[in-house]
């Protein structure tokens, strides 16, 4: 499959292209820059890969949880796209994205994911790999960093959990947080989430026939949870 992948969701602005024999990626952490910069990111991947936007086989959206307004920009410009040439639209967490990167760059196999929530919150969710890929274990929430607590794991409970994000560079306590003995190993250079790493975990999920119509995708907020089908132009 021919897949684009778009993330505005996080401080980090990004998108990047896959086919069966290339993988092109353009990102940027510019906190307020992203509505200029995604679309020119677009642009050049896909003239990098000598792609057209009418020739992709679906879009990858980065779905929050997040920045409002940075989750609703790679919304709105993924749905347009998608809308434009009829293309399926999968989403993919934030969070999630995080963990595959530790996989991708470290090889760890169980990944704590929390993202700096702001009002002394973060978003957090859990991770385990399997097949390649890294699967959701517990539902992601919002709250504070006291709060949060790993999930016990029937198979092995000696394990060794990753953390990433940057709950963890705001709120050290994270890597001390209760349902583990030892302290959650930090992995500092996993802070935020690219589209590189949606394009595997959207790939798997168009794969299952789990992709929408643009009108239909709808945001991960996590906190104040709201519907989001807007297409842009549209009221």
């Amino acid at each position: 499959m021919r897949l684009l992948a778009i993330d505005t969701a996080t401080e980090y602005c990004s998108a990047a292209f896959r086919d069966r024999s290339q993988e092109v990626c353009r990102g940027k952490e510019a906190p307020r820059q992203h509505a200029a910069l995604i679309l020119p990111f677009v642009q050049e991947v896909l003239a990098e890969a000598k792609v057209g936007l009418a020739e992709l086989d679906g879009i990858v959206i980065g779905r929050g949880p997040g920045s409002f307004t940075g989750v609703r920009i790679a919304a709105g410009i993924g749905q347009g796209l998608a809308f434009s040439q009829n293309l399926p639209v999968v989403g993919v967490s934030s969070l999630q994205a995080l963990a595959q990167q530790a996989y991708r760059k470290h090889g760890v196999t169980h990944v704590v994911a929390a993202i700096d929530a702001r009002m002394g919150e973060v978003y957090f969710g859990t991770y385990v790999l399997a097949k390649g890929l890294m699967q959701q274990v517990t539902e992601e929430i919002v709250g504070p960093p006291e709060r949060m607590v790993l999930p016990s794991l029937t198979k092995d409970q000696a394990v060794v959990w990753h953390g990433v994000g940057t709950g963890f560079v705001t709120y050290p306590e994270l890597t001390t947080i209760r349902g583990t003995k030892n302290s959650i190993v930090g992995l500092d250079d996993v802070r935020l989430p690219h589209a590189e790493d949606m394009l595997a975990l959207g790939l798997a999920e168009l794969v299952a026939g789990k992709g929408v119509a643009a009108e239909e995708f709808e945001v991960h907020y996590v906190r104040n949870e709201v519907t989001w089908q807007k297409l842009p132009g549209r009221t």
